[in-house]
């Protein structure tokens, strides 16, 4: 351990380790995450978990990680900047883009280009997702909020936890949806048959999407609203292939034939949050990209 030992006094006896330290550190309890992952936080000598309750006269030792070289490229790749401040910016992000560098995905994500728009961006989520606090898929458009600092990710991430973020997206879904209204309710985690896909299954997270139709196309098709209570991976996808009625052209949960979109005709076009610094209210829309709208009036006019 290279820090100086800390001894517990008695009164803070029966205090939380990650949140005393976060008193005679500068770190938040999100950054020393890594710190227990890595068994870098000690009490006499032992490595102990973020919630070990601390005793009078605990002898506490912590080492406070190299943080990696970042490695990854700015890159002047336009971007639309829907909203900025110096705590946040809101991005509406363009369908085919990866937000983040990930395994065959290095280069040309949103990250890239966040790096050469902005001086600074948020380290909580490690050096290959600085800013990012919740992500939309490749192919899915729309909007999305981005962190400049730990102070902001932290409280839009707790937002997120607390399910106060409003996230609504707009899809093209196969089948005619018969009700206007419906709530879909299903755990959603790893499938067991393909490892690579998420599906509905018994020891999956909690998952709740609200959907809406906006528009029955021709008894095909369908145009809906879907508004999301929590975030999983692939959520939306995932849940209208579960009732029977999968987005249109989307490559993984979808139909074999279906209309080329390039990518799923899923949009997160509405976007509301409580400003991590000054609380304020902010809402934003994003309008259909012009490949949507384009199947849209297709579909309209060819069934």
């Amino acid at each position: 351990m290279n820090q100086s030992p800390y001894i517990v006094q008695e009164t803070e006896q029966g205090n939380r380790i990650d949140k005393l330290l976060t008193t005679i550190t500068e770190y938040s309890r999100s950054q020393m995450k890594t710190w227990f992952d890595k068994n870098l936080v000690q009490v006499n000598g032992t490595a102990v978990k973020p919630n070990y309750k601390c005793q009078n006269e605990d002898r506490i030792e912590w080492e406070v990680p190299v943080v990696e070289a970042l490695d990854i490229v700015a890159k002047n790749i336009p971007i639309d900047i829907v909203y900025e401040d110096k705590d946040i910016l809101v991005v509406n992000k363009e369908s085919g883009m990866v937000v983040h560098p990930s395994a065959g995905h290095y280069d040309d994500t949103l990250v890239n280009a966040l790096l050469y728009h902005c001086d600074d961006l948020s380290g909580i989520n490690g050096v290959k997702r600085p800013g990012i606090v919740h992500r939309i898929d490749k192919d899915t458009s729309g909007l999305l909020v981005v962190a400049k600092n730990d102070l902001a990710h932290e409280g839009l991430a707790e937002q997120l936890k607390q399910k106060k973020m409003k996230r609504a997206y707009k899809a093209i879904v196969h089948g005619d949806i018969p009700h206007d209204y419906g709530t879909i309710d299903a755990p959603i985690g790893r499938s067991e048959k393909d490892r690579q896909l998420m599906g509905v299954t018994e020891k999956g997270k909690d998952a709740v999407t609200n959907f809406e139709v906006i528009e029955r196309l021709h008894g095909k098709f369908t145009y809906v609203k879907c508004i999301l209570e929590t975030g999983r991976t692939h959520q939306i996808r995932v849940h209208m292939k579960y009732i029977g009625y999968p987005i249109v052209g989307d490559p993984k949960y979808g139909q074999r034939k279906s209309i080329d979109v390039q990518g799923q005709a899923l949009h997160a076009y509405h976007l509301q949050l409580e400003h991590p610094v000054t609380k304020e209210t902010l809402e934003f829309e994003a309008p259909l990209p012009a490949k949507f709208e384009k199947v849209l009036e297709n579909i309209r006019k060819s069934y």
